[in-house]
Formats: structure tokens, C-alpha cells, sequence
């Protein structure tokens, strides 16, 4: 096989038919009575489906490894195969009720790319890598692995069902004994991180409706938001609804109204593009003639601006003691997932978006305000990430729906893109 020659936009293009049949494909195993898809992560299925991919990989010309997080990496050749790989990817675990889209058309997006090349017989420069990450729906245990990510704690990984990381990895072929092995980096001297991977590119269903809502083929993705999630609880104090005066009350449901009602105006009337949540709430003792003595209830605050994010939390928390003292109640606050922003790589996006204007499909540029592997990969080199409409913003749902087009013309524009990238990395 020789190097990619400088080729118009439209030189190559992949086998629509192929990508499409191979995503029905994968849908069938772990495939649900109501025609969703449950291939949870370590599962028999998700075992199943990874030995599948494994032997795509092959069929496309790719040696195929799985390291100690049981992250599946084939590996495509490059001419000067010495050169950090391109890597794309996503996964191929699901929530336990999905659809068929969501990280399996990344993964099949990438294989689809390859073995386009392959029938060409054509290699780019760089290795191109395509990854399937490991448990990304819950732990994102795959990709924080090779970011050096991973907390030392093997007990935090363990399944909802107890049972453990080790046991999990072991079926799939990682080791957590050697997880640390997982890292695709080195600390230079001046405590930088050098990768062995010179850029990751993910295409993902947009899995909100953004783009269908404007009209546009393609995202053009900025970031992927951080995450900070907070448990709080409000303590007042339980009393006779019908004896106690409303002066005399110590209630930690008003309490609780309150804040809820305050984190909404904090995301809607802060100037930025954040969002916050509450999605949780118990009472106790939850009875009818019953002064509320105990409410707990979860915040969920997301933003592309880790500054931002850091300022909309002393927010909150100026805001919990404010009202606690209004309402003579107790509250506390203790954070339970923070996870950084990571931005898009400027170089990654501008190619994208030149990409896509050369297919002749409108673009968007918006952040991702799910989580991906993307941002753990993020950490460590270049990220980009190219989204495609979702029907009626639907995922982790069996209603989820990309149309073949849209499968097919983020995939030409992933194409592209890691053909242009060839040449911007050395």
C-alpha cells in the first residue's frame, strides 16, 4: 500500500450500504422483545459485541489489542507508522434500555473509515486507531484509564451488584493490576503530558435537538461540559401541621421549594450558557399533616467554562446559607461528581468545519452537554467531536433515531476530517 495522495473532498467514499447493515447488525445482539438494545457493560452481550467489532477490525487489515481498562484498540498502519496514531472511536455499551446509535455509530463510523482505506489500499501517514471504550455509560472506566485518570480505589468501579472491577476487567481481557499500563502518555520534564495519540476525533448522535431544530447536517462541537453534582440536605424540624403556628416552623420542605426554585434562576437569569437541575428530592417523615423534618435533594450543574462553573458554585452556596437562615433550618452541601470541562482543540474544529462546508452540509457549532470518552481523550491530545441530528433530541431510549443519511454523512465528514488531520500533525 502506498500514502494518501493530496485527493479532492470527494475522492473517497464509503460503503453507505455496509455502515448502515453493520449498525443493524450490532443492534441485534443484546436486541430487547421491544426492539431496543441492552448490552450493559461486562455483560455477556457486551462480550459478544466486542468479539464482533474484534473481528471487523481484522476483516479491515487492523492488529487488534485490548489493554488493562479492556479498552478494544485496532490499530491501522500508517506509512511512517513511528508517528502518534489519529485514534477515533466511542463504545458499544449501552444504558439498559437503549437505541442502536448512541457510541455504536462512532465505533462503526471508524471501522467504516478504515476499511474504506483498506479496500483503497490506501494509508495515510499517521496509524489511525479505532477504540472501543470501556463502561463508558457508567464508570467511563476505559477512557479515564488512558487519560490517568483512575482513581487508585478498585472498590469505586465496582458494579451496582457488588461485584468487582477486577473480576469485571478480567472477562474482558484488562487486568487491574496493570491498569496503570492503560495510560497512552509520558510526563516531560516539565510536567507536561506527551500522547502517543496526536489527536481523537468522535463521532456521536447529538443525543439533544439542537441541530434538528435548526436544520443542520452537522455539529461542529466546542466542548464537552463539565459536571458538578451535589447532594444536599435541609434539616428543620418535624412537627403537628394543624398545632404549629407558621411562625413557629422550622420547615425544611419550604426550605428545600426554595432552593430549587433559586437554582433554576441561577441557570436562567446568570448571563452564560449553563445549565442546572433537580431531578431528586425525598421528605421525611412525607406525611400530609406533617411539618417537613428532613428533605434531601441532588443538584446537577453543567458548563463549558470550568471559571464559570467555579463562580455558579459559591452561588449555590451563598444561596443554601441565605436561606437557611431565613427559614431557621440547617443546610448542608457536599459535592458527589466533579468532573472538568474539556475544550475542543481549535485545529480539530476549524478542519470539521471546513470538511463538512466541502460536502456541502450546513453546520452548527454547539457544546456536548452529555459526557464522552471524548473528554477524558481530551486531557491527554487534540479533541474533536462531530455530532449528528438526533430525532426529537431522543437517547437511551428505544425511540433513539439518526436517519442512514445523516449515519452516513457524519461518517464521510469523519473520513475527511482524519484525512486533513494527516497533514496538520507531525
Amino acid at each position: 500500500m502506498t500514502q494518501l495522495p493530496p485527493l479532492p473532498i470527494d475522492s473517497l467514499t464509503i460503503d453507505a450500504d455496509r455502515l448502515i447493515q453493520r449498525l443493524n447488525e450490532l443492534a441485534t445482539i443484546g436486541q430487547l422483545e421491544t426492539g431496543g438494545v441492552c448490552r450493559i457493560a461486562f455483560s455477556d452481550t457486551d462480550v459478544q459485541a466486542r468479539q464482533w467489532v474484534w473481528q471487523r477490525m481484522v476483516d479491515a487489515g487492523m492488529t487488534v489489542r485490548v489493554d488493562a481498562a479492556g479498552n478494544l484498540i485496532g490499530r491501522y498502519a500508517g506509512t511512517q507508522n513511528e508517528l502518534p496514531a489519529l485514534a477515533t472511536g466511542s463504545h458499544i455499551d449501552t444504558v439498559p434500555v437503549a437505541g442502536k446509535f448512541d457510541g455504536c455509530l462512532g465505533v462503526l463510523a471508524g471501522l467504516e473509515v478504515v476499511q474504506t482505506l483498506c479496500d483503497n489500499q490506501l494509508r495515510l501517514r499517521h496509524p489511525i486507531e479505532v477504540i472501543v471504550f470501556t463502561d463508558e455509560e457508567r464508570s467511563v472506566i476505559g477512557s479515564k484509564a488512558m487519560a490517568g485518570e483512575l482513581v487508585d480505589d478498585p472498590t469505586l468501579y465496582a458494579r451496582l451488584d457488588g461485584t468487582s472491577i477486577e473480576s469485571c476487567l478480567e472477562k474482558i481481557g484488562g487486568n487491574w493490576a496493570e491498569i496503570a499500563t492503560a495510560k497512552r502518555f509520558q510526563l516531560t520534564g516539565a510536567g507536561a503530558k506527551r500522547s502517543d495519540i496526536a489527536a481523537f476525533v468522535e463521532l456521536h448522535v447529538e443525543q439533544g435537538g439542537v441541530l434538528e431544530a435548526a436544520g443542520v447536517e452537522i455539529g461542529v462541537v466546542t466542548g464537552v461540559v463539565g459536571q458538578y453534582r451535589f447532594a444536599v440536605t435541609v434539616m428543620g424540624r418535624a412537627n403537628h401541621a394543624g398545632t404549629t403556628p407558621m411562625n413557629a416552623r422550622q420547615d425544611a420542605l419550604l426550605a428545600a421549594a426554595q432552593l430549587v426554585v433559586a437554582v433554576n434562576q441561577l441557570a436562567t437569569a446568570t448571563p452564560g450558557d449553563q445549565v442546572a437541575t433537580v431531578g431528586y428530592l425525598t421528605v421525611s417523615p412525607n406525611a400530609t399533616n406533617t411539618i417537613a423534618g428532613q428533605v434531601d435533594l441532588r443538584i446537577d450543574l453543567r458548563d463549558l467554562s470550568q471559571a464559570h462553573l467555579d463562580g455558579l458554585v459559591a452561588q449555590i452556596r451563598s444561596t443554601c446559607e441565605h436561606i437557611a437562615r431565613s427559614t431557621g433550618t440547617e443546610i448542608t452541601i457536599q459535592p458527589t461528581l466533579q468532573i472538568r470541562p474539556t475544550l475542543a482543540a481549535p485545529q480539530i474544529m476549524a478542519v470539521i468545519a471546513t470538511v463538512a462546508q466541502q460536502l456541502q452540509l450546513p453546520t452548527l457549532e454547539l457544546p456536548s452537554r452529555a459526557g464522552h470518552d471524548a473528554q477524558e481523550m481530551g486531557r491527554i491530545t487534540d479533541m474533536g467531536m462531530i455530532f449528528v441530528p438526533s430525532r426529537s433530541g431522543i437517547s437511551h431510549s428505544v425511540d433513539e433515531y439518526t436517519a442512514d443519511q445523516q449515519c452516513v454523512q457524519g461518517t464521510m465528514v469523519l473520513l475527511n476530517t482524519l484525512i486533513q488531520l494527516d497533514d496538520c500533525y507531525d
